[in-house]
């Protein structure tokens, strides 16, 4: 047999060490997930923090030496407050950016829009809100409350202080209308009564002046409170503008955090509560951590509620999930998403690999004068999410849910009477 010549066998060890270094290459090239959040519009006033939240997890995972000894990379897009532009950014974010995961949304209006994108491409959004619930998919991780873990605590604590008159207010979207109708459910269990029900639109204008005129006539003992962005403020001071103080109507609200307090002004809501998951003022050495890294990152203003945590956690369960996998390809990623844990700020935060909800606690936290939340009440264990209510069918809940959808043109929020 012929030997092969010098040349070739130089040809050949070039070769072996060229495909050696872009194996290397592609073993150390960063990995992409994009943060997808709305930067403009009516809800930048609460999303903005989420995303100083998951790029400051990132930061720490990349200081760790990132995953699988590679760094990620954070490709940051704007949801501009609009459901249909957060849909067409996950698929450009997908599609052309080629991210591995996706963190961001918060209105479910935004979560129900884009998700079909999210299960037709067959990818991953970790979504850090509370919600509604009745929604159970393969492709979205849902680190927020279901309404058994932030909303039903809420009303038996509110009964447990006799305060069974109550008023139902919020934005005109799904997780306003689907979280009061659990909420009416209850009460009329309980034997209590909702005395009043009201919406201002998701987006556009924010007319409160009839709803807090309702108020001021029917007299509730606590205002339940599903509105987000800034409609937030001009609810609050129409309320104080009408003599309504917590003192005599408190307000227990479900979207309002310490960044809400920041940008509102938190003498406004002092004495109203909230009922979340986490609040700042935990006393755990997870936490002080977490809000000393912050404040170091952003400067000594800089707060924290609960979708931040949520969001800052769900960074590092996706991390965990990738060593678990050895990949960062999605289907890896989410068949070992499931059953993962992460003991973070607000406690042990775990995955259940079922449905893929958390297990959370719930607390309840009065509004002080300088933006924190002292805590009144809180569960003494995790709560087992239930994504849907059992004393209706699965079938029932989805039927509902399509009778909102249908009725508001195939939207999940309602766009008005004049819309097309």
């Amino acid at each position: 047999m012929k030997r092969p010549s010098w040349i070739f066998v130089v040809i050949l060890i070039a070769s072996v060490a060229a495909a050696g270094a872009i194996h290397e290459w592609l073993d150390r090239r960063p990995i992409k997930v994009g943060v997808l959040h709305a930067m403009t519009g009516t809800m930048a006033f609460s999303e903005r923090s989420l995303v100083e939240a998951t790029r400051m997890a990132i930061d720490e995972v990349n200081a760790a030496g990132g995953v699988l000894g590679r760094p990620v990379e954070a490709i940051i897009a704007d949801g501009a407050s609009d459901p249909l532009v957060f849909a067409r950014e996950a698929e450009r974010l997908i599609s052309e950016e080629e991210v591995s995961t996706i963190f961001g949304c918060w209105t479910s209006a935004c979560r129900r829009t884009l998700r079909p994108v999210i299960e037709r491409l067959d990818h991953l959004l970790f979504y850090p809100l509370q919600y509604e619930g009745l929604e159970v998919s393969p492709n979205i991780v849902h680190l927020g409350a279901t309404p058994n873990q932030q909303i039903i605590p809420a009303l038996k604590w509110a009964f447990g202080s006799h305060k069974k008159r109550i008023y139902l207010v919020g934005s005109d979207y799904v997780f306003p209308r689907v979280a009061h109708r659990i909420i009416g459910d209850f009460v009329k269990k309980w034997r209590g009564e909702i005395v009043g029900e009201d919406y201002v639109p998701l987006l556009g204008q924010h007319d409160v002046a009839h709803i807090v005129e309702d108020i001021v006539a029917t007299r509730p003992d606590v205002i339940f409170n599903t509105i987000n962005g800034d409609a937030n403020l001009a609810f609050f001071e129409a309320l104080r503008d009408a003599g309504i103080t917590p003192d005599e109507i408190p307000t227990i609200s479900f979207s309002v955090t310490e960044s809400e307090l920041k940008n509102m002004g938190a003498t406004l809501l002092a004495g109203d509560f909230a009922s979340w998951s986490y609040f700042q003022s935990i006393q755990t050495e997870e936490n002080r951590s977490f809000v000393s890294s912050y404040k170091k990152r952003l400067g000594q203003d800089g707060v924290l509620g609960d979708p931040m945590e949520a969001a800052y956690a769900g960074v590092h369960l996706w991390a965990r999930a990738v060593e678990a996998a050895g990949s960062s390809d999605v289907a890896d990623i989410r068949a070992n998403v499931g059953n993962i844990g992460f003991k973070g700020p607000g406690g042990m935060t775990f995955i259940e690999g079922v449905d893929l909800h958390v297990w959370k606690k719930t607390r309840i936290g009065r509004i002080l004068d300088d933006g924190q939340f002292e805590i009144v009440w809180e569960s003494d264990n995790p709560i087992r999410p239930e994504p849907y209510p059992s004393y209706r069918s699965r079938d029932e809940w989805d039927a509902f849910l399509r009778s909102l959808y249908e009725g508001w043109g195939e939207r999940w929020y309602n766009p008005g009477p004049n819309a097309g």
